[in-house]
């Protein structure tokens, strides 16, 4: 079934440095200059490279190796033959599962006393036995539901966390929205397209505004959006939509399924951008001409689970919230 590992990294916070200021030591004197720790960065380089070493020693299975840094997803050609391990934190398996289609996805934590690893639940000790398992066809895994948004002209982009349709710039998106038999133009700050997964990142932050608007005004508290990782279910809210001759605020909200889907018409004549998973260097351009169509793909994603399946989603939706009020920017 497998002939190749494909390991996905990420540069680490002192690799970034260095790259920006040359050297280690002039890093060093950046940050101890600015008043930061630089022995924080240290001990997170040293972590993130000793996790690196220990799972290319122990991988010794006969297959093929690669490492790809996470910059050269959005252009490296997966195969159905590429079992994927993401070592990083959270949303490195984000940014990873919407490029693998349906291959299955080991996330381990480089360091667990670092990253609260709900997306990534493995650790290095345990990478050689869930590859022997996977290898075996013996593994757990978590699916989870993707959101697609597919454009007029066949191109799609997928998102595990969350989608944003909107401008590239903090000027007004404009566009026509079509929901539930409704229609209307309007004019906003763009939308957010939440999953199962992403249902308490970014959209929290929507959640958090209106809550506190309903306390200062003394109306009910507003609930929260709960749903399963693996739901056939996806929430859009428009951002800040504005009311005016030319636009309307109707339709602000809704739930996407197998049997609805959320269509935009671009109104913008540049800058329109759609993106997923905080990753704004890969989007589809969404400007005059072009329609887009939100809905649930048709492929989920697969994550290799070191326990039974319930029992691992039940303990991901309780640590949902830490989780995502990060993964969607990592």
């Amino acid at each position: 079934m497998f002939d190749k590992i494909v390991i996905v990294t990420r540069k680490t916070r002192l690799q970034e440095l260095i790259e920006r200021f040359n050297t280690r030591g002039q890093a060093k004197f950046y940050i101890e200059h600015s008043g930061g720790n630089f022995s924080d960065y240290a001990q997170e380089d040293d972590s993130y490279n000793r996790a690196l070493d220990g799972i290319r020693r122990s991988l010794n299975f006969g297959l093929k190796i690669q490492f790809i840094d996470r910059s050269f997803l959005p252009t490296y050609l997966f195969t159905n033959t590429d079992l994927i391990i993401a070592l990083g934190q959270d949303g490195l398996v984000a940014n990873t599962a919407k490029y693998v289609g349906e291959q299955p996805i080991l996330g381990v934590n480089p360091d667990p006393m670092r990253y609260d690893g709900v997306l990534v639940p493995l650790q290095v000790i345990d990478c050689k036995h869930q590859v022997d398992l996977v290898l075996n066809d013996k593994a757990t895994f978590a699916p989870v539901t993707l959101a697609q948004a597919e454009l007029n002209d066949g191109q799609k982009l997928l998102a595990f966390n969350d989608m944003f349709i909107g401008v590239s710039s903090h000027v007004s998106a404009r566009y026509q929205l079509s929901f539930d038999g409704k229609s209307e133009p309007q004019s906003s700050s763009g939308i957010i397209v939440a999953t199962g997964a992403g249902s308490t990142g970014w959209l929290s932050s929507v959640f958090n505004m209106v809550g506190s608007l309903n306390h200062f005004f003394g109306a009910a508290e507003n609930p929260r959006l709960k749903l399963d990782w693996d739901a056939q279910s996806l929430m859009f809210v428009v951002r800040e939509p504005f009311v005016s001759k030319h636009s309307a605020a109707s339709v602000v909200t809704g739930m996407i399924d197998g049997n609805t889907t959320l269509i935009l018409e671009s109104r913008m004549p540049s800058g329109g951008i759609i993106f997923s998973d905080g990753v704004e260097s890969d989007f589809l351009t969404f400007n005059s001409g072009s329609i887009a169509t939100i809905g649930v793909a048709d492929k989920q994603a697969r994550l290799v689970v070191p326990g039974g399946r319930n029992n691992t989603l039940a303990a991901a939706r309780n640590s949902s919230f830490r989780l995502h009020q990060t993964a969607s920017w990592l």
